[in-house]
């Protein structure tokens, strides 16, 4: 029987599988619609693709390091109760163990874990566990050393912020604390160099236009605004913070009286940036009931 796009199309309406699933499956069977819905359900696929609507916000971020290079991803369920889930944290752990062998998340949604590819691998997990999940995101960082933080911790290695620390001298002890300020802070950058320059120019205008609401002459204010992009740069850069551990000194003077340079770091924390859109109960039982 001839498998026509009209008919892979409403297979795709009906199931919410890809393109590629739904024509296989009418190609199995003959074309035959009922038997291509079962064919996509038992394969996982047509209950995969019904997901993948949901927005997924939570998850885990698992950080694993290797001598001097370390790895952060971030894979993203529905709720959090999944992120407890021993099945869903031991596929996360092996996403995170084969990021270490590349260089963006495209590559790493390809690569191998156990003859699947990491994609196909979730794919499966979503059907098992029945959330929509994603790979997010992953960054890398190297350095003479790198010592990895996770907060909120939900097993080794993995938890709600995943922070890498990459630094020259110093020791573990110094990096972890380091590390746990960077979780807690959350700087911008490592120090001003670092900083989007068009971020910097548009604070930067943004006090000017405050200043000038004091009715100040523009040569006090030019003098304000140096002391006020000090402040801002002390807030968000992590060099200039005020270290959590010992409040007196900066990061930067506590790496100084440790030995250590700090050369960058990585800070990712689950569903970052996500928008969550919430509806009312009634709402989602309507939903539900029509679909």
């Amino acid at each position: 029987m001839t498998i026509t796009a009209s008919m892979v199309k409403e297979l795709r309406e009906s199931t919410g599988a890809g393109m590629m699933d739904a024509k296989k499956a009418l190609t199995e069977t003959g074309g035959n619609m009922d038997e291509a819905v079962d064919w996509l359900r038992t394969k996982g696929l047509a209950k995969a693709a019904k997901k993948s609507g949901r927005t997924a916000a939570e998850g885990l971020v698992a950080v694993h390091v290797e001598g001097g290079k370390g790895i952060a991803v971030e894979v993203n369920s529905e709720t959090d109760f999944v992120g407890k889930n021993s099945e869903f944290q031991e596929m996360v752990g092996k996403i995170a163990y084969a990021a270490m062998g590349v260089d963006d998340v495209d590559a790493l949604k390809n690569a191998d874990i156990g003859g699947k590819t990491v994609e196909a691998l979730i794919t499966d997990k979503i059907a098992t566990i029945g959330e929509n999940m994603s790979l997010r995101r992953m960054a890398g960082i190297s350095g003479d050393a790198v010592v990895s933080y996770v907060h909120n911790a939900a097993t080794h290695g993995m938890g709600k912020i995943g922070v890498l620390v990459a630094m020259t001298g110093g020791n573990e002890t110094f990096g972890k604390q380091v590390a746990m300020h960077i979780a807690a802070v959350n700087p911008a950058s490592l120090s001003e160099a670092d900083l989007d320059p068009a971020v910097v120019e548009k604070e930067k205008q943004v006090q000017m236009d405050i200043a000038r609401e004091s009715g100040k002459p523009e040569a006090v204010i030019e003098k304000m605004i140096v002391g006020r992009m000090q402040k801002y740069m002390s807030e968000v850069t992590l060099l200039n913070q005020s270290f959590v551990v010992n409040p007196d000194l900066t990061v930067g003077a506590a790496a100084k009286e440790a030995g250590a340079t700090i050369t960058g770091f990585v800070r990712l924390e689950v569903g970052e940036g996500i928008e969550v859109v919430k509806e009312d109960f009634a709402a989602e039982v309507a939903k539900t009931a029509k679909g």
